[in-house]
């Protein structure tokens, strides 16, 4: 909501613009002020809605009129300020000052502004001002409503202004059309997912305590007995269809809102629109989809036990033939509240775990999202919004891991989702290799990856269910990934896949590897198509041979046709808990590191030896009937001694 309002007063001479402004400052009538009074602030503390007042006063005279369409485009309402013993003064509204806005390209909220009701005997006659200002509301949009005031008295001057700021921070022209005494489209659709994401379970329906908890979350207070009561019987006296089963239904909930608009108390739908996160053109905003979540450098994101319980509770909740997963109808009933499906692009539910009938289980639902909060994890702050997360700060579903760095250094891993790279050449099986993680059935047909695909699962290590997500780039982003420091420092694992019963498979490895600066990943080989005759490798060393020397186990042998993978997913999930066991050339470079060690221990203590026995000859010799130094000492010795001296 906006924090400051700033509203400008217009109108012809001696209309009283300058005295009403006045008369709100001194709090009582002022017979002669200034032409134009200086700018107003009035702080947040003593306005009713809590924010930074404005108050601008200004001329109508042609001196004034540079100035006057400045403040016209600064201001966020306008009040247009006539006198009752003027009719040539309320005339200009309609003809001059209305169109004058908006030859200007102004659209904020207008506040037609009648003064001297004092004249008349300081009353305000509705039924006169409802005939002369509904036609020019019906006109103009923008005019918002008229109050009648009398700065001499004083009367309704500070309900001028509480009137305009209200217009700013609760205005109408968003919610309802006052011509046709409707809400308007946008609002509708606001409230209808309001009224979804307050239906707890979904039975389309507010019981008393879904209404409780939908009036603490917007006004920090219950609903009385009585209170509800009567809400109750005036929607079902005046709405049909509007209550049902002692609950008010979305029909009931509309109609509500529209007594609420029709009724002045705007403010009482925007509060529950912002609680939300609408914004004044109905639309959530970023900063409530987006709250500030930092992530430090090789760091990574996961759900939190909260997460993990929530998106739970979401799928029992919408899997209502209760067979454990979530069908095509149920999955679009989930995401009713929001822009849609978000893995519509990625051939879900091939990504994950599902049943024979293609309904998404519990288990591939919350890897899922996982994948989804490890991989982007605003999109899963945005749908936590989306679907309702009931806490807040909705941060607390989601958790930053340490550092992969510090987890290595270490050598104990505390995440439980990891993300494993899979690379190799076209047609080598990694395709396959994927589907058979996620479930999916061996496809016998070949078709080339042309773009980026992920699927992700579960796996058991040690009775503890860790998630791991599998990444084939395809030969068009495969490059463009691997010479990116910043995502192969992503990577938990890489695994290389060769074709073994093609003789040049296992050379795009090689020079992929050779290419790339990529032993800092953990890696395993991967050996598909085992079901075939074993082809020789055209490359120097055969795969066997190349892994010893770099320190790995062999490549895991698989075949995904035939259903033999050597539980090589195991394997990936175990090198990603442990990973210095699977760095490429790790064992020679750590005993290279520990023979240097001790080679300088060494070197060190002959050295320190030698020095302390040459110390001790050239101090003998320097003793009396020594002898002294011989010709021959070098010059360093002599050097040595003064220092030791």
């Amino acid at each position: 909501m906006r924090r400051d309002v700033r509203i400008l007063l217009v109108g012809d001479e001696g209309v009283g613009k300058s005295t009403i402004v006045t008369s709100l400052i001194k709090e009582s009538f002022v017979a002669h002020v200034q032409h134009i009074v200086p700018e107003v602030t009035i702080p947040p503390e003593v306005t009713p809605e809590n924010v930074t007042t404005y108050i601008v006063d200004s001329g109508a005279g042609p001196q004034d009129r540079t100035h006057l369409e400045s403040e016209i485009r600064k201001a966020h309402v306008i009040c247009v300020v006539y006198s009752i013993d003027n009719p040539g003064s309320f005339d200009r509204i309609p003809t001059y000052w209305l169109p004058h806005f908006r030859q200007l390209g102004v659209n904020v909220p207008v506040i037609l502004v009648g003064n001297k009701i004092d004249l008349r005997g300081g009353e305000v006659t509705n039924e006169a001002l409802e005939d002369e200002i509904v036609p020019i509301m019906n006109e103009f949009k923008e005019v918002e409503t008229c109050v009648e005031c009398s700065a001499k008295l004083p009367l309704n001057v500070s309900e001028v202004f509480y009137f305009a700021q209200k217009a700013v921070l609760h205005p109408t022209a968003p919610l309802y059309d006052s011509r046709d005494h409707v809400l308007k489209p946008a609002c509708i659709a606001a409230l209808k997912r309001i009224f979804k994401l307050c239906d707890a379970n979904k039975d389309g329906i507010l019981d008393a305590s879904e209404l409780n908890e939908f009036q603490r979350k917007c006004f920090d207070a219950p609903l009385q007995l009585q209170e509800l009561e009567g809400i109750r019987a005036m929607v079902q006296e005046h709405a049909e269809g509007g209550v049902r089963d002692g609950g008010l239904t979305e029909a009931g909930f509309l109609y509500l809102h529209t007594i609420f608009i029709q009724r002045g108390r705007l403010e009482t739908t925007w509060t529950v629109l912002r609680k939300f996160g609408y914004a004044e053109d109905l639309k959530l905003t970023e900063s409530f989809l987006l709250p500030k979540f930092d992530v430090p450098a090789d760091c990574s994101v996961e759900l939190s036990p909260l997460g993990y319980q929530f998106f739970t509770e979401i799928f029992e909740i919408f899997d209502k033939d209760q067979d454990g997963a979530l069908k095509t109808s149920e999955l679009e009933n989930v995401f009713s509240t929001s822009p849609g499906n978000p893995w519509a692009a990625q051939n879900f539910p091939d990504t994950t775990l599902s049943d024979d009938t293609g309904a998404v289980t519990l288990q591939g639902w919350l890897a899922q999202w996982s994948m989804t909060t490890l991989l982007d994890h605003k999109t899963t702050l945005a749908y936590l919004a989306y679907l309702g997360y009931p806490d807040e700060p909705r941060t607390g579903a989601l958790q930053v891991t340490r550092a992969r760095k510090v987890d290595r250094r270490k050598g104990k891993v505390t995440r439980n989702v990891f993300l494993c790279y899979v690379c190799g050449a076209a047609g080598s099986g990694k395709t396959s290799l994927l589907r058979a993680f996620a479930g999916k059935s061996f496809n016998p047909i070949y078709n080339p990856t042309n773009k980026m695909i992920s699927v992700v699962n579960c796996v058991d290590i040690d009775g503890s269910e860790k998630y791991l997500v599998l990444q084939e780039f395809g030969s068009r982003y495969e490059a463009e990934t691997l010479r990116n420091q910043k995502k192969t420092d992503l990577a938990d694992v890489a695994v290389y896949v060769h074709d073994s019963s093609d003789t040049n498979s296992f050379s795009y490895i090689s020079n992929l590897r050779q290419q790339y600066s990529l032993d800092h990943i953990p890696t395993l080989f991967v050996a598909t198509k085992s079901d075939l005759d074993l082809a020789l490798q055209r490359h120097e060393v055969q795969p066997d041979v190349y892994c010893r020397r770099l320190g790995l186990q062999v490549p895991v042998a698989v075949s995904v046709k035939t259903g033999q993978t050597a539980d090589v997913f195991h394997a990936i999930c175990s090198i990603a808990m442990n990973p210095m066991t699977a760095i490429p050339g790790g064992v020679d470079r750590a005993m290279t590191a520990a023979a240097r060690l001790r080679m300088y221990v060494t070197v060190t203590a002959i050295l320190g030896g030698c020095t302390a026995a040459l110390v001790m000859l050239v101090r003998t010799l320097l003793r009396p009937g020594g002898g002294g130094l011989p010709s021959w000492t070098p010059p360093w010795a002599t050097w040595l001694l003064g220092a030791k001296r």
